[in-house]
């Protein structure tokens, strides 16, 4: 009896202590958990509406969320607009995606345009409601909606305006012709999220390599967490070394945790609509090294990805318009300018490039 008490005794102890070296071998594959795979999948509720079919990279029917997040993508990111014309990329549409994606296991990341439309270095237009008000009302405005959004929406992450190259709220918050203003708006976005939602990392985003370092020693006052920026071949230039220069330039200079929070690349130059595409010429590609091809559009982001985890403070990269399939049909005219940039083939079949968002 004495001899089996002690034969399972000894048998104990050995399981415990594999089941401890098992734990402690599992906590390395943590270690790139915090990177960011994301996706922009804004416009993916009004897609939803009509109840297309999208498949898995074997052509299985299946949920398009599903076949985000069992390739790797770990956080999406919605713009959000203040009052747009229809409710479209307006708050409550936006509350109940992002309920649903923190229920899948998604990270949220918003993307305030504090406008009614689209906010980019070309336009930033006032919401119609804040115009004309004064200047400390305006400021009033800008905390209160951000905090109502972060009270709210609980994201992880949030820019505080979308493409702020000349700044934001116009003429309000112009960076140059207002720079005093613009600095006062922006510390009241950054002020409500600090206050109301300490978990909430803060980004500042910027389009493209050139001028950001001027643009962001203009914004070096503000206590924001993470430097953002657009990086597009078509716009911001095809060196992927002087990509990688300038993010390792800016972190270390700022010494700010930095992600490309906008970027895409197409698999065609072929068109799945009669809506004209952004893309569709050779000469705004990077062509002698990524193909407007699957294959190459797997590469593009694969280089992309290594590239930010060489960068010190390197934290992840943002895919933009991977849901945008032409939704409305083949001759849609106001569908998408991008069919030929998404995650999914003209049979809304995923493409090869979702296996570059997996960690590794």
């Amino acid at each position: 009896m004495y001899r089996i008490l002690t034969f399972f005794l000894c048998l104990f102890i050995i399981t415990s202590c594999n089941k401890e070296q098992s734990i402690n071998t599992d906590i390395p594959e943590d270690e790139n958990s915090d990177f960011i795979a994301a996706v922009d999948i804004s416009s993916y509720p009004e897609i939803a509406n009509l109840n297309p079919t999208f498949k898995d990279l074997n052509g299985t029917p299946k949920n398009f969320l599903d076949i985000l997040k069992e390739n790797g993508v770990n956080t999406v990111r919605l713009r959000l607009w203040v009052h747009p014309n229809n409710n479209h990329s307006g708050f409550d549409e936006v509350k109940t995606f992002s309920e649903t994606l923190t229920n899948h296991g998604f990270k949220t990341w918003l993307s305030l345009h504090y406008s009614n439309t689209w906010a980019d270095p070309s336009q930033q237009e006032t919401p119609t409601q804040w115009q004309g008000i004064p200047f400390n009302a305006l400021k009033d405005s800008v905390y209160a909606y951000t905090k109502k959004v972060v009270t709210t929406l609980q994201p992880d992450y949030i820019q505080i305006g979308n493409e702020i190259n000349t700044g934001f709220l116009h003429p309000y918050g112009h960076i140059t012709n207002n720079h005093s203003q613009f600095i006062s708006l922006l510390q009241s976005g950054v002020s409500a999220v600090k206050e109301h939602s300490p978990k909430t990392k803060t980004i500042m985003h910027f389009a493209g390599i050139e001028n950001a370092d001027w643009f962001f020693n203009q914004v070096s006052s503000i206590d924001y967490d993470i430097i953002g920026f657009s990086y597009y071949p078509i716009w911001h230039g095809k060196s992927l070394s002087n990509l990688k220069n300038t993010m390792q330039q800016l972190s270390s200079r700022y010494n700010k945790e930095i992600v490309i929070a906008e970027t895409a690349y197409p698999f065609t130059l072929e068109w799945n609509d009669w809506t004209n595409n952004i893309v569709g010429l050779e000469d705004q590609l990077i062509l002698h090294l990524f193909p407007a091809s699957p294959a190459g559009q797997s590469l593009f982001i694969k280089e992309i990805k290594k590239l930010n985890k060489e960068v010190n403070n390197g934290i992840g990269f943002c895919y933009w318009g991977a849901e945008l399939i032409s939704w409305k049909g083949p001759q849609a005219t106001d569908a998408s300018p991008w069919e030929n940039q998404a995650l999914f083939d003209f049979e809304n079949k995923a493409l090869p490039v979702l296996r570059e968002f997996n960690a590794d």
